[in-house]
């Protein structure tokens, strides 16, 4: 398999340089941090995972739909008697969508000793978490899909989806090539996301010769983007592209509509979710072109199977987090299966081991930590994501 060119961390044991006399410390006294005889395995009690997202603010429905798509798969490997009679003890983690309280979460995970992360659905906190979760070896697997994940080089760091880099080279091929578009509006936020969703929709678009006829930056608290918006139905564009978050996007989109712009918009994965809807309004959603790599519950057995068992659980409808929540828990599960219980490095080479047919598609993590590259495109019909006709 492929590895990284980032020298990988293993586990070994150095009790041969320790004497015979001190062999019943030898295992902590003797090894390096993160490298003890517990630090490869334990053998008994609950395995202890934490689910760290948004549970509060602007961005809690990302938080909300990846715990409830990691809890599902916990729940179903529990019910099977979790890891070789071990329970996986689930608890979830507030970070608030803020940066700080993400790091002093991961400190908080380090002195708890949970052997693994799922999330954050926000880059920005995910990327502020890295270092702290890399020096422990405590393995991650996020939802965020930024550019900048990548860029940290973490042996430790999973992405559960495909980067900005896919979502929009994917997207910009479609508004180009197929529907045959020359005036691309842009609107981005500054943050991680927004940023990293910026940087590569420019490079895919410029790649396929359209300069954009304007290129609007917002912030990420902003609420109103007259300004922006006017100067983008100036240039009466063809399209609009939007990287920003779900509510961010939702109320740019709506407040546009109120200025009398008609060109859709096209975004990742925020754009194609209950909440982006809800904010921008049905009607005003309508035609919204997105790049996702699940567009539907409709898809396939496994997705109408796991949106079934969602909906039991909730009460609710599933979406694409929580399909990729899913995806990820089952993965650590599987590599903690097959590992035996591994915890650290080499929980993390299982990770990166681990071949998997998930409702996003056929994972297998490269280098970067990226198991997915590929999403498809879909549009807004009626208030529902659906499949993009084939033209």
């Amino acid at each position: 398999m492929t590895r990284s060119s980032t020298p990988r961390p293993r586990t070994t044991t150095r009790a041969a340089v320790c004497t015979a006399a001190a062999l019943a410390a030898a295992l902590t006294a003797c090894s390096a941090p993160g490298e003890s005889s517990d630090d490869t395995k334990a053998s008994s009690g609950p395995i202890k995972v934490a689910v760290v997202n948004a549970q509060s603010g602007q961005l809690s429905s990302l938080g909300d739909w990846e715990y409830k798509g990691a809890k599902l798969a916990v729940d179903e490997w529990n019910k099977k008697g979790g890891i070789d009679g071990r329970k996986i003890q689930l608890k979830l983690f507030d970070d608030q969508g803020d940066p700080t309280t993400g790091t002093n979460l991961a400190r908080r995970l380090v002195s708890e000793k949970y052997v693994a992360m799922i999330g954050t659905a926000e880059s920005a906190v995910t990327i502020a978490m890295g270092p702290v979760l890399q020096q422990a070896k405590i393995p991650n697997i996020t939802s965020g899909q930024s550019d900048g994940l990548v860029a940290l080089k973490s042996p430790y760091l999973f992405l559960n989806g495909p980067t900005s880099t896919t979502y929009d080279s994917t997207l910009a091929q479609h508004l180009v090539k197929d529907k045959g578009y020359k005036k691309i509006a842009m609107i981005t936020n500054n943050g991680s996301f927004g940023k990293g969703e910026h940087d590569a929709f420019l490079k895919a678009v410029k790649g396929l010769g359209v300069n954009p006829s304007t290129d609007q930056v917002v912030t990420t608290d902003q609420k109103e983007f007259s300004a922006a918006l006017t100067k983008i139905r100036a240039k009466k564009p063809d399209v609009i592209f939007i990287g920003s978050e779900e509510v961010e996007a939702g109320l740019i989109v709506k407040q546009a509509r109120d200025l009398g712009i008609t060109a859709p918009f096209a975004g990742a994965a925020p754009q194609g979710t209950p909440v982006f809807i809800d904010t921008a309004g049905k009607a005003a959603a309508e035609g919204t072109i997105v790049s996702s790599p699940y567009l539907s519950n409709d898809v396939s057995d496994a997705s109408k199977k796991f949106a079934a068992a969602y909906e039991t659980a909730y009460g609710k409808e599933a979406e694409l987090h929580g399909a990729k929540a899913y995806d990820g828990a089952n993965i650590l599960l599987t590599a903690l299966k097959t590992s035996n219980g591994a915890v650290g490095a080499e929980l993390a080479d299982a990770i990166r081991d681990t071949r998997y047919k998930g409702l996003l598609g056929d994972f297998q993590f490269d280098e970067t930590g990226v198991g997915i590259t590929k999403t498809t495109i879909g549009v807004i019909r009626d208030g529902k994501l659906v499949a993009q006709p084939q033209q």
